[in-house]
Order: C-alpha cells, then structure tokens, then sequence
C-alpha cells in the first residue's frame, strides 16, 4: 500500500509544480493558440512519439478528430504512426529514424503545426521529423521532460515537465493535451455547457 500511495503523491507533485509555474500556464496556452491558429487556416495537427508517447499522441489527435466534451465538427489532426503498413515498409527500407519524417514530408505543409511527444526530448525519429517542419515551415510544440534534451533547440514551443521520472512525465503530458483540446475545442466551437 505504500508505493501506491508514494506514486498517487510523486503524481500529485508533478502536477502542483506546473500548477505554481505561472510561466508554464502561458505555455500551454501559447500552445493551444498556435493549434487553433492553424486550424483557423486550414492547417493540419500532427502528433508523433513513441511507446507510451505514441499512446499519447494518437489519444490526443482522436480527441480533436472526434471529439472532446462534445459534439461537433472534426477537426484535422492525425497521428503520424497509424498505419502500420507504412510504418513497417519505410522503417524497414529507409530506417526507423524516418518514419514520422517521411511521412509529413508528403502530408505536412506550411502552417501546419506538429505536436512531438518524448519524455526524454531525444527521440532520433521525431527529430528527423523537426528536420522536415523546418523546412516546410511547419510549427513545432514539444512535449518533454525536465531538460527538454535535443529537441529544445528545435521546438517554437517547449512544454518541458520538470520531472525526470518517465511515468509522472507522462501522466502530465496526457493532462496537459486534454487541457490543449479544451481550449482549442472551445475557443473553436464555444463554450460546453453540461446539463443540469
């Protein structure tokens, strides 16, 4: 019973240190505002990570293409590693480095905006894929742990959770998308106004 309630806190405790950092708030606000800009111009999301992040990315890209608190239009968003036909041939042809860049170099465009999920801000196949964004002048918003690792350089937006443990990471980045898909589902559709 211990541990449980030892992870239950260390859980608590990660997410109390982003609720004191007022900078952070702004952050994923900023994020939210870079999303609903591009959506607003026709742009596309895309979400990439790997393993749990993976996890967490096709979440949150089904939360803005079906639905979050309510019904309404779908917004355009994908995660990158859906497909597995795709992901298998061009991880085992070109590399696994590749397979999220590959990808938006047919699918992304300018004013798009990719969401690259890591807890260690080093993953080589999301980097890859920065690489491409630069080029096709799409926007970055990366969601890591406490140093941010490679991808800090690289991201126009860095949601860093100062935590070096990968579990409580990522208990935070789902929080923190959920918190991006309210804001963006609001901001572009209207307040959701349960029922009494």
């Amino acid at each position: 019973m211990n541990r449980i309630q030892e992870a239950i806190r260390q859980s608590i405790t990660s997410k109390e240190a982003l609720l004191s950092d007022k900078a952070f708030i702004a952050h994923i606000q900023q994020a939210a505002d870079m999303i609903i800009d591009s959506l607003r111009n026709g742009g596309k999301i895309h979400f990439c990570g790997n393993g749990g992040s993976a996890a967490d990315a096709q979440h949150l890209a089904a939360e803005l293409s079906g639905r979050f608190y309510f019904d309404r239009p779908p917004l355009n968003a994908e995660a990158l590693h859906c497909n597995t036909s795709y992901l298998t041939a061009v991880g085992n042809d070109y590399g696994y480095d590749q397979v999220f860049a590959r990808l938006l170099r047919g699918t992304g465009h300018k004013g798009d905006v990719l969401v690259g999920i890591s807890t260690s801000g080093n993953s080589k196949n999301i980097l890859q894929a920065y690489e491409v964004c630069r080029e096709k002048g799409i926007m970055i918003i990366s969601l890591t742990g406490s140093t941010g690792g490679k991808m800090k350089d690289m991201s126009d937006l860095l949601l860093n959770v100062p935590s070096t443990d990968t579990p409580r990471i990522q208990e935070c980045h789902i929080m923190i998308g959920h918190i991006i898909c309210e804001l963006v589902e609001t901001a572009l559709f209207g307040e959701y106004k349960p029922r009494a």
